[in-house]
């Protein structure tokens, strides 16, 4: 070390140039909310009085933070903005009911109303009956992706709506508490309960929808248990 008018001045150390090969939007841990990054690779060097002299070694990538800097491993993208997160909430409550009023049927009002208070409270401010009604519609014309769409079908939840349950909500159940993950299944529990019983698609259409969302089975069945359960 040197003395420079009474400051200490070090003489040799490691520095890391850092070299920027992407850039985007990301949910930051350390800001706690959503900020640009950039993804940046690193050189170490082995530095004296401030010269680089000796490589020592390639570092990340890593995600920095444009806000506060700090830096993290290229895992903190996999986390989905607080934009996309609402996105992806607001798209699975909508996919949930549109598969239960798919099973149960769209007859009943009360079932309808039901599923357009879940749907506008997830975020879709503009949704109506007449809108859900009309996309079951679409649905049915829609060979094997309504259940029961084929008499005596080994599979009666249908296969392309099932695979569009598990598109919707498997990416999102990693980022859910335990509590949001069974209240999306509530919500759709209670569509199915508004004209009465689960009936066996319905109740199907539910249990696919807990196994996406990572719930247990036995969980599934206590929850849709108590959902008939008056309180």
């Amino acid at each position: 070390m040197l003395q420079t008018r009474g400051r200490k001045r070090c003489v040799w150390g490691v520095r890391t140039a850092w070299n920027t090969v992407g850039d985007g939007e990301f949910f930051c841990p350390d800001c706690g909310g959503d900020r640009n990054y950039r993804r940046r690779t690193g050189r170490r060097r082995f530095t004296v009085l401030g010269i680089p002299l000796v490589a020592r070694g390639d570092v990340g990538p890593v995600v920095e933070c444009a806000a506060c800097q700090a830096h993290f491993g290229t895992e903190a993208l996999d986390h989905p903005t607080t934009v996309r997160f609402a996105a992806m909430l607001r798209d699975a409550v909508h996919t949930v009911a549109l598969a239960v009023l798919a099973a149960g049927g769209t007859s009943s009002r009360t079932v309808r109303v039901t599923a357009v208070r879940a749907v506008r409270a997830a975020g879709f401010d503009d949704c109506t009956e007449d809108r859900l009604t009309t996309l079951i519609d679409a649905l049915s014309a829609d060979a094997g992706r309504l259940p029961g769409a084929y008499e005596g079908a080994s599979d009666p939840c249908g296969a392309a709506l099932a695979i569009e349950l598990h598109e919707a909500l498997e990416p999102l159940a990693p980022h859910l508490a335990p509590a949001g993950r069974e209240s999306i299944l509530l919500q759709g529990a209670r569509i199915a309960l508004a004209d009465g019983p689960y009936s066996p698609a319905e109740r199907e259409v539910l249990t696919i929808v807990g196994g996406a969302l990572l719930i247990r089975p036995e969980d599934t069945a206590r929850l849709l248990t108590s959902a008939r359960t008056p309180s």
